[in-house]
């Protein structure tokens, strides 16, 4: 048993061993639903199969939510009840308007721009020869991590003294043009920019494939119709394509919103959330996990879980409607 519980090795074999008993378990009760006869067959096959998933959901989601909200009505170490105080702080410290402010303006410019780039480049190589091609060349940057995209522009955006070699690309062109090298992440407000520009990176891809098979799902007695009235192409766009697919605008803004709102790799990676380029995730991962202060900490999170409800309401509303638009 020791080995088991003091050898790196013995505690993998344990954690493979427990998945493959805990895989037989799910498929030998899966396979007793299946056999099971009577009016009890449905909601065996509903327990079987909804089950595990509802466990990993209170275990994973409901039981640490309800904890956070707990823990944010006490002290840093989550001995004594302290009221609102840790919410008030939250919202009234330096650091929080600074976290309030950039976390508000990446999720105002990162969704439209993302959504700008990813409708302009699905109608451009919409139905050309090499639309294959050019669909991947954007989507890539949304395989990749926000961690990976972080280290990846963070030596794009490498600073170096005028005197010193260039080793970041862009200051590398700066320079071989004569101009002097740019602090890219150190010099507040345009480094929220430039860690924006990271952000829209990733996102104009996921907009691109969605819008992408939006246009493609216009009919086509509609746009030929069109043609026929001799519609221009910038009239194609503004009185057919755009409302057709406003359904999947919607959800393609409202979703990246959501993303945008959580944002913390980026920041933590590129800049350590210094030089003013503090968010609201980082920010609670900070009083959390560095500053020890669980009581702020959990405060942050609500304060985060409660931005995001309006926008996964309005999602989820927006994407009901469209599959009943669509039968």
């Amino acid at each position: 048993m020791d080995f088991f519980l003091n050898d790196k090795f013995g505690q993998m074999l344990l954690v493979i061993i427990a998945f493959a008993a805990l895989i037989a378990v799910l498929l030998a009760i899966a396979w007793a639903a299946d056999k099971w006869v009577g009016k009890g067959r449905r909601w065996a096959a509903l327990a079987v199969f909804g089950g595990p998933a509802l466990l990993l959901l209170v275990v994973g989601l409901i039981y640490p939510a309800i904890r956070t909200f707990y823990m944010s009505f006490y002290d840093a170490g989550t001995n004594n009840a302290v009221g609102l105080q840790n919410y008030i702080f939250t919202v009234t410290n330096t650091g929080a308007v600074i976290a309030f402010r950039n976390t508000f303006i990446w999720v105002f410019l990162v969704p439209i721009a993302s959504t700008l780039i990813g409708l302009i480049y699905a109608i451009l190589i919409d139905r050309s020869r090499l639309e294959k091609l050019a669909k991947s060349l954007l989507f890539l940057p949304v395989a990749i991590s926000f961690v990976g995209a972080g280290i990846i522009w963070k030596f794009v955006y490498e600073y170096r003294g005028a005197a010193q070699e260039q080793i970041g690309l862009l200051n590398a062109f700066i320079t071989w043009l004569g101009f002097e090298p740019v602090r890219f992440l150190q010099d507040a407000p345009w480094n929220t920019l430039f860690l924006i520009a990271v952000m829209i990176w990733i996102q104009a891809g996921f907009a691109m494939v969605i819008l992408s098979a939006a246009i493609k799902a216009v009919p086509t007695d509609i746009i030929e119709a069109a043609r026929l009235d001799g519609v221009n192409s910038w009239e194609m766009f503004r009185n057919i394509t755009v409302p057709s697919i406003r359904p999947s605008l919607v959800v393609v803004l409202t979703t990246i919103s959501i993303a945008t709102l959580k944002i913390f790799d980026i920041t933590r990676t590129m800049t350590g959330a210094r030089f003013d380029t503090q968010v609201l995730a980082n920010q609670m991962y900070d009083y959390s996990f560095v500053f020890g202060d669980n009581g702020v900490g959990s405060a942050m999170a609500v304060v985060i879980f409660i931005l995001v409800i309006p926008l996964v309401a309005f999602n989820i509303r927006q994407m009901a409607k469209n599959r009943s638009v669509r039968g």
